[in-house]
């Protein structure tokens, strides 16, 4: 009943199916792969920002040969010695921690070279208000100890372009602080002091975007596996059921059940 699958069209057809599997196959593993890879480097990316590491001075991360954050650099412990600009003092609002909705509280630090640095001493629960922040900051000389954190970007965890009241700031990076304080120039990024005062809890280590969790190009790797593995198994579901139609019909002619044509 199975001979027809000798006939060079079956033999023909066969192969080509086989072609289509390895290909579909092959297409899926190496999505898969990507997949993995990016889970690697996501994994690797967490265990950088949570590994201890010798608190070290800003300029130390930030200096001329790399004058921004990196993935790299992100969550490491610094210090920076200055004074808090006590009259700047602004409130970074829609800010997310634990689940709960906030904003930050956001101190430039003037160093001694008149360079800022954009401290964030703590978060609180709600929305700003006038009055809402903490504690003022102290005054004179002062270090912070805390950890380095990436610009933000318009979309991650609340960051907006503006529209806000004054005092406000949607977005914790170096083009919006220079909009709103032009010192003598901004180091790169924000750091989160770690230890906040009362009223405030300290920020935790916030990833730059896409790094927030997989990726969304992670996942799109996911999905493009999971269709090539599907496209396989279809191949092989049409194959088996020409397959099957071809010996029934095989089995309709050795009973003599041809239909009979006019």
């Amino acid at each position: 009943m199975y001979r027809f699958l000798l006939t060079p069209r079956w033999l023909g057809g066969t192969a080509l199916a086989v072609a289509a599997v390895a290909v579909c196959v092959w297409l899926g593993s190496w999505q898969l792969g990507r997949f993995e890879d990016r889970v690697s480097t996501h994994q690797e990316t967490e265990k950088a920002i949570t590994a201890s590491g010798d608190v070290r001075p800003i300029d130390a991360l930030l200096g001329p040969a790399t004058p921004q954050v990196t993935t790299e650099t992100v969550g490491k412990p610094v210090t920076v010695t200055g004074s808090y600009d006590t009259e700047h003092q602004l409130l970074v609002p829609n800010r997310v921690v634990d689940g709960k909705q906030g904003y930050y509280v956001l101190t430039p630090l003037r160093t001694a070279d008149g360079h800022a640095v954009a401290v964030v001493r703590g978060w609180a629960p709600g929305a700003p208000t006038a009055g809402a922040a903490a504690e003022p900051p102290p005054g004179g000389s002062v270090t912070v100890t805390g950890r380095l954190q990436a610009n933000e970007a318009v979309g991650a965890n609340g960051a907006v372009a503006g529209g806000l009241p004054a005092g406000q700031l949607g977005m914790i990076n170096r083009a919006s602080l220079l909009n709103v304080l032009e010192y003598d120039g901004w180091y790169d990024g924000w750091v989160a002091a770690d230890q906040a005062p009362a009223g405030l809890t300290p920020v935790p280590t916030v990833q730059p975007q896409g790094g927030d969790g997989l990726t969304l190009r992670a996942f799109q790797n996911l999905g493009y596996t999971l269709e090539w593995f599907v496209f396989a198994g279809f191949v092989v579901f049409m194959w088996y059921r020409l397959l099957r139609r071809e010996a029934e019909a095989e089995q309709d002619r050795a009973l003599g059940l041809d239909p009979v044509l006019d």
